[in-house]
């Protein structure tokens, strides 16, 4: 599988109401996220999308992925472990996106397999607008234990279950095609997909922020209702998020925050604290923990944020970030470089 390049058979189209539908489910509050004269002032054609909105994108290939190449996996068991995202140009309401991807590495220990996966988003246009590293852990199949097998089965979304995507006859008519093609030509576009120009940041100047800075704090609370809501927006089907049951079968205390739910959290903190929806250039989070939300309760996620580095040929800084909830780290390490005027 290492370096085999495959790609999306259809293009996927952002949506304005999508967009406004994930930026609610992320806390992303930028009048460009909801207001077309909004993104006009800021030189974009229709709603500018939050920086993680291509988490849907990332969702749906490796869906395709794992109903079509990785069969042998249980998807309840596939878990995120790591993402990083360089941002050419935001993504906007009217962008048709061409996805490829490949597996760059692969590495097994015991019985579970290590995969980082790249994967390139490109327009209509053939511009770059996204490159992204995805780091999965994955269980081998067959030894999952079968009370999680059976726990999986009952709750997860129809068509999603191992032995529904193993079986061809018990699958949605719409996943028999698997979605994907693999491609013979190189899979880095040096020359055949353009990168967009870099725009002037509209936020914080450069000459205002020195490192050691420290952001101001936020506090956002998650109920089992955001958490339900983000699964729809996104499209992660993993019961963990919503099933009791499920979740103490796979070894979790109970029901979790989704990892991409608490990356797009600490995106929306970082450009609302920056007044530009399109100041992130580079974005990437290790996950270390799981914020754990209870069912008559809400839970409350504490980021936080300081300058570690100024770049002043750029006129950009890094910022390192921090997400705690319960006293528990929720990134083990997190950072993103934002542009400034």
């Amino acid at each position: 599988m290492v370096g085999r390049h495959y790609r999306m058979s259809d293009h996927y189209e952002v949506g304005r109401e999508k967009i406004r539908e994930f930026a609610r489910a992320v806390r992303g509050v930028h009048p460009a996220h909801y207001y077309e004269e909004a993104a006009w002032e800021l030189g974009y054609d229709g709603l500018v999308a939050p920086p993680t909105f291509s988490a849907i994108i990332w969702l749906l290939l490796q869906r395709k992925m794992f109903d079509s190449v990785l069969t042998g996996y249980d998807i309840s068991q596939v878990l995120h472990t790591e993402q990083s995202i360089r941002v050419h140009r935001p993504l906007v309401a009217g962008d048709q996106l061409r996805c490829d991807t490949c597996v760059e590495s692969f590495r097994q220990f015991g019985d579970m397999d290590f995969m980082v996966i790249r994967s390139l988003l490109s327009n209509q246009y053939k511009e770059l607008l996204q490159t992204a590293h995805t780091t999965v852990v994955a269980h081998t199949g067959a030894d999952v234990a079968t009370e999680l097998v059976t726990a999986v089965d009952g709750v997860i979304m129809s068509g999603e279950a191992l032995s529904q995507r193993q079986d061809a006859t018990r699958r949605p008519e719409h996943a028999l095609d698997g979605g994907v093609v693999e491609c013979f030509d190189e899979m880095l576009p040096e020359d055949g997909v353009d990168e967009p120009p870099v725009r002037v940041p509209c936020g914080i100047e450069f000459d205002e922020l020195q490192v050691g800075a420290e952001l101001p704090a936020r506090f956002v609370p998650l109920s089992r209702g955001d958490l339900v809501n983000y699964a729809g927006v996104s499209g992660d089907s993993n019961p963990i998020h919503f099933s009791e049951h499920v979740a103490i079968a796979a070894g979790l205390p109970g029901v979790v925050s989704h990892g991409l739910l608490t990356m797009g959290l600490g995106a929306s903190y970082l450009t609302d604290w920056l007044g530009d929806p399109a100041a992130i250039s580079e974005y990437g989070v290790r996950f270390a923990g799981f914020a754990p939300v209870s069912a008559t309760r809400q839970c409350e996620i504490e980021f936080r944020g300081r300058v570690k580095a100024m770049d002043p040929d750029r006129r950009a800084a890094t910022i390192a970030l921090t997400a705690i909830c319960d006293g528990r780290k929720l990134f083990g390490r997190a950072g993103a470089e934002v542009l400034l005027r």
